[in-house]
């Protein structure tokens, strides 16, 4: 039993010691007479709630077996009770609460049906002091005080065992959810039928439409898309997520394969750090291959920066990406001439050859971007070519050049580092 469970518990025994400690005789003798009409008074009860509550009457949780088992169980309790013939016992009102939120019914209709059993047992103590011409007035007062006190016991106690189990069964299928979500993202053998299943707890299409979204978390523990799966089902996408030290990862299904424009809208309104996203792709089979895309679109935006990336939206960067080892090696076998210049050298040229490939070759644009005369851009890129041995109008030359410098881009770090060397083999 939790703590605050058996606090309360003690408590609740408090309250009832102190309320039968004057009305007890009057009480205990009214309810020996009452407990002699238990069956009847178990069976219209369980009538009663068929009759008020369609959640029984359908059994959608318990049959009517069940129901009635319940309701002499929980009555006798009660009886017992008011018999005063030992210490208040909740311990089945704890039980009902637990059983009911396991079963997953719903709270409010659980009281329901405890307020009508104990109402009905307060008709019996009404009926039986009202019995000839001498009412019990003084009886009645009693009774009705200690059953409404019983009430308010029994309920808080039912209440807190109901919401106990229920965070247990929401911690249980946040843990089972969280490892599937894994499982989805690991891939391997999975069967079909473990896909299928995958498919039904996380509420996705086994054969829809998705994307994956790999975003990068700003500290441990923290999400960098907090709230993103209700965003994403105000939008009418189903998604799955799971929060790694740091990534968070996460698998939305589309309406439609259009609608991942949607998802880029969405994702990007306010970026806190570097967000990948896959290209849309099909089956839900294919989720972890397209978590590697959406880590290299990812990648492909340099440390520190903020925006979303969509690995469709940059082949080049995203083939630099995924291959680090091969792309820095490239790098420096391309670009090694200017970086072993001196420092403002060194920087100069290669800002002025990244400006030139981002102006799309075009020195009146590089020069403006850069604030100087073309002639010094012209200069500058002559010099270029000069330190490479490399020109600017071969396209074999211009496609290495362009992977160089966005591996440079995406590992800065490796910049002033010596010279990887080739692995011979043999």
């Amino acid at each position: 039993m939790h703590d605050r469970t058996a606090s309360h518990h003690r408590t609740a025994l408090d309250h009832q010691a102190a309320l039968r400690g004057g009305l007890a005789p009057v009480v205990a003798e009214l309810a020996a007479e009452v407990e002699r009409e238990l069956p009847e008074l178990a069976e219209a009860t369980t009538r009663q709630i068929l009759e008020q509550m369609p959640v029984y009457r359908e059994q959608r949780f318990l049959t009517y077996g069940e129901l009635r088992k319940s309701v002499r169980v929980n009555l006798d309790f009660v009886m017992r009770t008011l018999r005063g013939g030992e210490t208040p016992d909740l311990s089945q009102a704890l039980a009902t609460g637990r059983a009911r939120a396991l079963q997953g019914a719903p709270l409010p209709e659980v009281l329901r049906a405890y307020r009508i059993g104990l109402t009905e047992v307060w008709h019996r103590f009404v009926a039986l002091t009202a019995r000839g011409e001498n009412q019990d007035l003084a009886g009645l007062v009693a009774v009705t005080s200690a059953i409404w006190a019983l009430i308010d016991d029994y309920a808080e106690a039912l209440t807190l065992a109901y919401r106990d189990a229920s965070a247990e069964v929401v911690v249980a299928h946040q843990n089972r959810r969280s490892a599937l979500v894994e499982a989805l993202f690991a891939g391997g053998a999975a069967t079909e039928g473990t896909l299928w299943d995958i498919a039904r707890v996380l509420e996705l299409s086994l054969d829809g439409t998705f994307v994956v979204v790999a975003a990068e978390t700003p500290r441990l523990g923290h999400e960098p898309l907090p709230q993103i799966e209700q965003r994403l089902r105000e939008a009418q996408h189903a998604s799955a997520w799971r929060l790694t030290p740091d990534l968070q990862v996460g698998v939305v299904s589309l309406r439609d394969p259009l609608a991942a424009k949607v998802i880029v809208d969405l994702m990007g309104a306010e970026p806190v750090g570097r967000v990948g996203m896959s290209p849309v792709f099909s089956g839900l089979g294919n989720t972890a291959r397209a978590l590697h895309f959406a880590r290299v679109a990812l990648s492909s935006l340099a440390p520190g920066a903020s925006g979303l990336v969509q690995f469709t939206e940059s082949p080049l960067a995203g083939l630099v990406a995924s291959a680090p080892e091969a792309s820095v090696q490239l790098a420096h076998h391309v670009l090694r001439p200017i970086l072993d210049l001196p420092g403002d050298d060194r920087n100069v040229l290669l800002l002025t050859l990244r400006a030139w490939f981002d102006c799309q070759g075009s020195t009146k644009l590089t020069s403006e971007r850069m604030f100087c005369h073309p002639n010094t851009i012209r200069h500058r890129l002559r010099r270029v070519t000069e330190e490479l041995g490399r020109s600017l109008t071969d396209p074999a030359d211009i496609a290495e050049l362009g992977a160089a410098l966005r591996a440079l881009h995406l590992f800065p770090e490796t910049a002033h580092l010596p010279s990887p060397r080739p692995t011979h083999v043999g």
